[in-house]
């Protein structure tokens, strides 16, 4: 008997030939249930069986009068009694395909379901009654291609995709393929999308995106050589077109997601055709980015957008996509035409929406921070597009509350933690840190937030509702850190923010000490300084520019506007049955100052405010005279609030008058800005053309003297 070699013995006593016997039988009963599940049936799973345990014996008999010359670890572990069919070899090589076999078992997947469903419609004209049995006791194997209901009902997994893995994916696909590129034409993109709408062809889909990855790249010198060209713009527009609108059809055909009653939805699961498509999924999206980040806007960028989102669903596994999706989302929503700022709003929206709460803070705190850097520069031109984010970025944040109460805290905080420091150091540049656009942009985003999150309609109490006080506190801390007829402007936008928290949150904060402040300053107090600037408008300024103090031109605009803000409180408070106490101290207080001021504006806007409170002072009275309960009675108090009817009162009416003025001047500036700006656009164009002397630059000195 031949003596058994040291290596043989070695590994035969380390344990390890049972580990891989094991293994490879394993692997072996999870081929056989695969193979059941495609209809091979009992009888070649016993035959498998049979074979495997003569292969195994006869390799046990094979092992005993094996020679040592003749016998290895390598061979061993190689040997073919364990071998199924698929060697490591192929393994190793299957990765490294060129471009145009980078999404070859999408062929496979698509060739195997054709194939099965052949053979079930062949198997339905042969054996009808084994047909019908199949279809009462294995109704999932008849169904094979379309995802069962109990998968549609699974729990999601959650899949991280590595970073490295997706770049070297990448780098697989990039493989330079033979220069003669085949052209896509006209006939091309037909056939691609007859198969598409008819047959759900993956095959089909695969030659598409490969495409309209060439065409993503066309005009970039990188070396890499495609499997496709395009010839003409014609095309290029088709195919691009093409593959953003077909390929969500094919993915919600082949990989079903299922939408949640309250908008979000579950992934697909992950299954084994989800990982067939999941590189060409990535891929596709990969090259939608890249298409976004060149596009100027548009309808083409708009229809990026609106298409790249139905695929969301699809790529909230991969986190490195998301995040670069997001930054190009955040990147069109901060800059851009509002159309194209909303469709990306949505993106993002549908991207929150994920079951992921991670991703959702990723976008909440994305948005805030977008917000915040556009915010830095604002002017009389830039301030509709910012309150645009805001009130888009609102909408967002009241999605989920308890996630965003994390975010508000913590940016809520950091304001008060700037107001406190510029309290105790009060310097200049410690001023600075809550004396900004940004600061104030924050407090106004906040208010609003708060505002729809504990709206007084709202079932239930909102998460948010906590933070209100401290909100409260640190815009009414920022009124009062630097009290100087200069920064009124700023003083006035916070009042506005704690207006529209208190309209929608039914919250009493009591403002008039802040706006009488204003109107008994000193800046009232002087006799006003002749002006010819430009009338004010105190919305587009948080610190008025120097030759405007105590001129009648900001004199006019604080009274103006202050006298609003005052009515617009008191209108908050109409229906309190204590509004006569209310109004008292204010009236007398503004009948005083009128009598030493020697404004004609001011007095022309607070005589009939005053008018107005006293009016509805009296109506109040009149109203409570048959009252017989005290102010304990809380449900009586409220019973008789909610029955007085505020547009009917006198200063409901006052209100509402002076609010359809404003909005009507407000429409007329608008429709002049516009003409101005239009005839600026054309004179500017004439000018770079040379039209107007010296090439042009006589003419651009001119207009940018005009702008000025």
């Amino acid at each position: 008997m031949a003596k058994t070699a040291k290596a043989t013995k070695r590994f035969i006593s380390s344990g390890k030939l049972k580990q891989q016997i094991e293994q490879r039988h394993n692997h072996k009963k999870v081929k056989q249930q695969i193979e059941k599940r495609r209809g091979k049936g009992k009888r070649a799973e016993e035959k498998k069986t049979a074979k495997a345990v003569d292969e195994d014996k006869a390799q046990e008999a094979e092992d005993n009068d094996h020679r040592p010359n003749e016998m290895t670890v390598d061979d061993l572990l190689g040997g073919e009694f364990m071998d199924d069919g698929d060697s490591e070899e192929e393994d190793d090589n299957s990765s490294a395909v060129d471009d145009n076999e980078s999404f070859a078992s999408v062929d496979d997947l698509d060739a195997d379901e054709e194939a099965h469903k052949m053979d079930l419609e062949r198997l339905k004209e042969v054996d009808p009654e084994f047909y019908k049995y199949l279809q009462e006791n294995d109704k999932e194997l008849l169904e094979f291609g379309n995802e069962p209901e109990e998968m549609k009902d699974a729990e999601d997994v959650d899949v991280e995709v590595d970073e490295a893995e997706i770049a070297m994916e990448e780098e697989e696909d990039e493989i330079a393929v033979p220069s003669t590129a085949k052209e896509v034409t006209k006939e091309m993109l037909r056939a691609w999308q007859r198969s598409i709408l008819e047959h759900h062809s993956l095959r089909s889909l695969r030659g598409l995106l490969l495409a309209f990855r060439a065409a993503v790249h066309m005009n970039e010198e990188d070396g890499t050589q495609y499997a496709y060209s395009i010839g003409s713009s014609a095309v290029y527009n088709k195919l691009v077109v093409t593959a953003l609108k077909y390929t969500s059809i094919v993915l919600s055909h082949h990989l079903p997601y299922k939408t949640l009653p309250d908008g979000r939805y579950k992934p697909p699961a992950q299954t084994k055709k989800y990982s067939t498509l999941q590189k060409m999924i990535l891929s596709f999206f990969s090259n939608v980015l890249h298409l976004l980040s060149q596009l100027p806007d548009g309808d083409m960028k708009l229809l990026v957008l609106s298409e790249s989102t139905k695929v969301i669903p699809y790529i909230v596994s991969s986190r490195k996509v998301v995040k670069d999706y997001l930054k190009q989302l955040l990147d069109v929503w901060s800059s851009g035409f509002d159309d194209v700022r909303l469709t990306a709003l949505l993106a993002i929206r549908r991207l929150a929406a994920s079951p992921d709460q991670s991703i959702l803070d990723i976008c909440l705190k994305g948005t805030y921070v977008s917000l915040v850097r556009s915010s830095r520069v604002t002017t009389v031109h830039t301030l509709p597009s910012i309150n645009l984010m805001k009130n888009s970025a609102m909408e967002l944040y009241i999605l989920d509350h308890e996630a965003a109460y994390q975010h508000a805290f913590r940016y809520i905080r950091q304001l008060a933690v700037h107001l406190r420091e510029s309290m105790k150091v009060k310097s200049k540049e410690a001023y600075k840190a809550v004396y900004n656009w940004q600061y104030v942009h924050s407090l106004d985003f906040w208010a609003g937030v708060l505002a729809k999150a504990c709206d007084r309609d709202a079932l239930g109490e909102s998460a948010l509702h906590p933070l209100i006080y401290p909100l409260v506190q640190v815009t009414i801390g920022a009124i009062k850190l630097i009290p100087t007829p200069r920064y009124f402007p700023l003083h006035l936008h916070c009042v506005r923010s704690l207006l529209h928290l208190i309209r929608h949150t039914g919250v009493f904060i009591p403002l008039s000490p802040f706006i009488l402040q204003i109107l008994t300053s000193s800046e009232f107090s002087h006799k006003p300084k002749p002006s010819t600037q430009r009338p004010l408008d105190l919305e587009a300024f948080i610190r008025v520019p120097a030759p405007y103090v105590r001129t009648r031109l900001y004199q006019d605009a604080l009274a103006e506007e202050s006298a609003y803000l005052l009515g617009e409180w008191f209108e908050t408070c109409a229906q309190s049955i204590a509004f006569p106490e209310l109004a008292v101290p204010v009236t007398i207080l503004v009948r005083r100052m009128l009598k030493r001021s020697s404004s004609v504006k001011l007095a022309t806007t607070l005589k009939p405010l005053v008018e107005r409170l006293e009016e509805h002072a009296k109506w109040v009275e009149k109203r409570r005279l048959g009252v017989v309960f005290g102010p304990a009675d809380t449900a009586e108090v409220e019973r008789f609030e909610a029955a007085i009817g505020v547009p009917e009162s006198p200063l409901g009416k006052w209100v509402k008058l002076q609010r359809r003025a404003r909005e009507r001047r407000k429409a007329v500036i608008e429709k002049v800005s516009n003409i101005q700006t239009a005839w600026l656009d054309a004179h500017w164009k004439i000018g770079e053309r040379g039209c107007i002397g010296d090439g042009g630059q006589l003419g651009k000195r001119a207009l940018v003297k005009v702008m000025h």
